[in-house]
């Protein structure tokens, strides 16, 4: 028998789930000989690649994580002191390993679905509970990207709720953070926002100002008495926004007791690493009166159609899907899996463990100070939590010198030195500092007391600014402290929850594909995790080349010359692009560009991201095929061509097709001096066969939670890099504190500079383990397993649109609407589709009445046939419906979903049998996910809105505490 030593282990055969025979089996069942006959009928030949993609030679996973660990070497992890929004951390074991590390945390989608999503929701409530509880205030939504970018949505809420209409100019502390300052300039700058940044004790407050901003505690640790501030504002019908550090919360007033409208900031220290500057959550709290007007998600109680306690998201009409160029936000994700870790944190260690480990950072940063001023020197900040702030004067490069010597970094600001004490500092770690600081003046640790200091430790926060009001007084946050009772509190939270653990969730225009698990795992190596986004570039090699590599990768399968890696989600990659559009118009002189031409297909998103732009939407039309009506689309250019700044398209269209008239598109708008910008959420079905800048777009972002593999994190996180064409590349996103190398660069988008950095690890490996001919192929096949579905289906189920050769891109959509005529809306079939053990696909987008199906092509053919099976299981029973052998009310679709306490009931009332209520199918009965609640009643949450844990006896169906 020969041998073969050569042989390696081919990811692709792990990422791609069909099988040879499979697909010959599925190729049959469509109708074409081969799969390049079915991309030949799919993709039009003008828009193809002339040659493969030019990508490294492609890695196993044993070869790929043993680079990467000499990569991650490159990074030097020194002990960080330089705070600025950004803090070690302590990341307890039971949430690292159950819910980080945990893919039925890290793969569930965003809880649109509530009747299968109860467990995060609940977790998502635990995190609302506690940031209102910390901040004081009224509302929470249930996370945002990060802070910088949190108080820039706080901003434009304030300038959204002025009563005066000619108020233009917005107040910010010079001590907030440099980063979100910067964040704020790029959103000031469409809108004529005039930003005065100066000192909160001298400024005069004028009339033509709307909202102001503070830094609570201030950027270089002082802590002040904002109280008066506030007040005067409010005298002049200013807001009030304050960016809060929320772990000093549990020894400071909160804002919301001394005037704060709006507390925004970071949950960051709340257990999750610096990962070089993300994912983290951002909060956002503010007073009940504005919750119309909060951007983001928010989790809601309600009750469900047997009348027990359930969660849903709450308030969806202010979503930006619904109120697109109207919006005045377009958050379309959060960082919903960080916003759960941090609300596990404060449920492990609870109130008097947060209040512990506050105090002992306290404690150490006036140890610090007492020490350091036995050395000679002065400390400036009168009172301060964490952070304090030393003049050193000419001794700050000797002192810059020695801490380097000692693996420490400092904040350097001229010859002031600022040093930011966290959760993992202790006792020794201030005698490393004070030896630094010791030896620059020849002297030794010898000449400090530190027993006498230690032992005699008083807060230096003034008695008005002590907290003295409880928080996490819930049960929730004071009975799950040993990690027994935690694993279990985390398990019984997993086990209400559908994720890709279970069965496949086949959303259109969400790309739910494997995470692969050694993607995955470099995320939580410390080189990665521990790296502080601002430390020096000299330390930061592991990420300089890992972030080279993929800006180069992605660069070649979109075509551009360059990308920016800074935007942290997908609808940011939108703002960043069209920011850079508008940049590069405004550089020729072209100010007047303002329009923006949309097709009214486009996502929700795109409207309202050109809204936040500064520009002025125009909807074009789609034909009756769903593709873009180019007459319409040429006849709005012309009229507009003076003042054209872009068009934004879905390539494919968001109906699930490859337009054929692309080219021409893209070229009608060239004519007119505009440019394109491509959304490139449907990516899934481009790489490798064609790309943005061969089909003739200028600008593209990239969901990298879609097409390039990072999870969904239950609603966040994500990252949506933008990829421009070579004459856009000058205005890339750059930033206030780390030098991004563009001269004509705007202002940031978001608060780090590489955004999310740590999860970019993730596309780094996808593409590095695939290949060119990987990701190629995985393309073919999500067009295969897609064209398989509708090939299965639409004789049950009409496909509202196909290409000119009857073929669907990597989605499609199926027609509901004629289904109303007996009485079945879609969202009847959604929740059915639980009782089947399935997510529903995307419901009524981009149409209403319809689902919106994408399978991609890391689902096997086994796992299709189920899914189309319980399809046609429902529509047999809707036609059941239709003949009357279900009753048009009491039917198992409008009682769907079946709950397990249902189904065992004593009684059973309905005109159709347990069995076929819970068990429609035979497989279904092998592997059954019993959904933990009846179907939520909405109407009831929103008129009685309620988004912290209730007491439990307000309620006399069960709470999940």
């Amino acid at each position: 028998m020969k041998l073969n030593v050569n042989y390696k282990e081919q990811f692709e055969n792990r990422h791609i789930a069909p099988n040879e025979q499979d697909t010959q089996a599925m190729l049959k069942t469509i109708g074409v000989a081969n799969i390049d006959e079915l991309i030949d009928q799919t993709v039009p030949k003008n828009i193809r690649l002339k040659q493969p993609m030019n990508l490294p030679a492609v890695k196993s996973e044993f070869e790929y994580l043993n680079k990467l660990r000499v990569t991650a070497s490159k990074n030097k992890v020194f002990k960080s002191y330089i705070g600025q929004g950004y803090y070690d951390v302590i990341v307890p074991g039971v949430i690292q390993r159950n819910i980080l590390e945990n893919p039925g945390w890290y793969t569930q989608y965003t809880p649109y679905q509530a009747e299968i999503a109860q467990g995060r929701l609940q977790a998502l409530l635990n995190f609302q509970t506690m940031v209102l509880d910390l901040t004081g205030m009224q509302i929470a939504n249930a996370s945002l990207l990060d802070e910088g970018t949190a108080a820039a949505e706080a901003m434009f809420m304030q300038y959204s709720l002025r009563k005066k209409t000619e108020a233009k100019t917005y107040f910010i502390s010079e001590e907030v953070f440099p980063q979100t300052i910067d964040i704020l300039r790029t959103r000031a700058q469409p809108y004529g926002i005039n930003l005065v940044i100066g000192n909160h004790q001298n400024i005069e407050l004028t009339d033509d100002m709307f909202g102001a901003l503070v830094q609570y505690p201030a950027a270089h640790g002082e802590v002040y008495n904002y109280k008066a501030f506030a007040d005067a504002a409010h005298q002049k019908d200013i807001k009030l926004t304050v960016a809060a550090d929320l772990m000093s919360l549990a020894l400071l007033t909160p804002p919301g007791e001394w005037g704060a409208d709006i507390v925004v900031g970071t949950t960051q220290r709340f257990g999750i690493p610096m990962g070089f500057g993300g994912p983290h959550a951002a909060f956002f709290a503010t007073k009940e009166e504005y919750k119309r007007s909060m951007p983001g998600r928010i989790i809601g109680v309600t009750i469900d159609a047997h009348e027990n306690y359930a969660l849903r998201m709450a308030l969806q009409t202010r979503e930006q899907h619904i109120r697109r160029d109207k919006a005045t936000s377009n958050i379309c994700t959060a960082q919903a899996l960080l916003a759960i870790m941090a609300g596990m944190y404060a449920t492990y260690h609870g109130p008097i463990g947060i209040k512990a480990i506050a105090s002992r950072i306290h404690g150490l940063a006036i140890v610090l100070t007492k020490a350091l001023a036995d050395l000679g020197y002065e400390q400036l900040n009168q009172s301060y939590f964490d952070t304090v702030k030393f003049n050193v004067g000419v001794l700050v490069n000797p002192i810059h010198s020695e801490a380097l010597n000692n693996e420490v970094n400092l904040n350097y600001d001229g010859e002031f030195i600022t040093i930011a004490l966290d959760e993992t500092t202790r006792l020794h770690d201030i005698e490393v500092l004070i030896k630094v600081f010791a030896r620059v003046k020849a002297k030794n640790i010898n000449d400090v007391d530190l027993e006498s200091i230690t032992a005699n430790v008083e807060s230096v926060i003034p008695d008005e600014l002590q907290r003295q009001s409880a928080f996490l007084t819930h049960s929730v946050f004071n009975k799950h402290h040993s990690e027994h009772e935690m694993l279990r509190y985390i398990k019984s939270l997993e086990a209400k929850d559908l994720s890709l653990c279970h069965s496949m969730i086949a959303l259109g225009s969400c790309t739910m594909k494997l995470n692969a698990t050694t993607e995955m795992i470099p995320v939580t190596w410390p080189q990665f995790g521990g790296l502080h986004p601002f430390a020096p570039v000299d330390q930061t090699g592991g990420y300089m080349q890992i972030m080279a590599e993929l800006n180069a990768w992605l660069s070649e399968i979109t075509g551009f010359a360059a990308m920016s890696l800074q935007p942290n989600a997908g609808a940011q990659g939108e703002y960043a692009g069209l920011m850079v559009i508008r940049a590069y118009h405004q550089d020729r002189g072209d100010f007047n560009r303002n329009i923006a031409l949309i097709p009214s297909s486009a996502h929700g998103t795109n409207p309202a991201s050109a809204a936040m732009a500064g520009m002025k939407i125009v909807v074009t039309k789609c034909d009756e095929k769903g593709n873009i009506d180019v007459a319409d689309l040429k006849a709005k250019a012309e009229e507009h061509s003076a003042n054209l700044s872009c068009l934004m398209v879905t390539y494919p269209s968001t109906h699930g097709v490859f337009e054929e008239s692309i080219i021409e598109i893209c070229d009608i708008i060239h004519q007119h001096g505009g440019q394109v910008y491509m959304d490139g959420a449907n990516m899934n079905a481009q790489v490798g066969l064609t790309s943005p800048a061969n089909i003739g777009a200028d600008v593209c972002h990239l969901n990298l939670h879609k097409t390039f593999c990072i999870p969904h994190g239950g609603g966040g996180p994500g990252m949506g890099p933008i990829g421009v064409a070579a004459h856009l590349v000058p205005f890339l996103p750059g930033h206030s504190v780390v030098d991004m190398g563009n001269e004509k660069s705007i202002s940031a988008v978001s608060a780090a500079p590489w955004g999310s950095a740590s999860i970019l690890l993730i596309s780094h490996a996808y593409i590095a383990m695939m290949g060119a001919e990987g990701l190629t192929n995985a393309t073919k096949v999500a067009i295969l397993n897609a064209n398989y579905i509708k090939a299965r289906l639409e004789s049950h189920y009409p496909v509202l649109y196909a290409g000119a050769n009857g073929r669907c891109a990597h989605e499609m959509i199926l027609d509901c609407r004629s289904f109303k005529n007996f009485g079945i809306e879609v969202t009847d079939i959604a929740k059915r589709l639980m009782d089947y053990g399935f997510h529903a696909p995307t419901v009524s987008f981009p149409v209403a009445g319809t689902l919106m199906v994408e399978p991609t092509e890391s689902e096997p053919k086994h796992e299709l046939d189920r899914f189309c099976d319980a399809l046609i299981g429902i529509r047999n029973e809707i036609s059941d419906v239709e003949a009357g052998l279900l009753d048009k009310v009491n039917n198992p679709l409008k009682n769907a979903p079946h709950t397990a306490a249902i189904i065992t009931g004593n009684e059973w009332d309905k005109p159709y049998t347990r069995q076929k209520a819970a068990f429609p199918l035979p497989y279904v009965a092998l592997n059954k996910f019993w959904p933990s609640v009846g179907r939520v009643n909405d109407t009831f949450g929103d008129r009685t809105l309620i988004c912290t844990c209730p007491p439990i006896e307000e309620y006399e169906f069960d709470v999940l505490v």
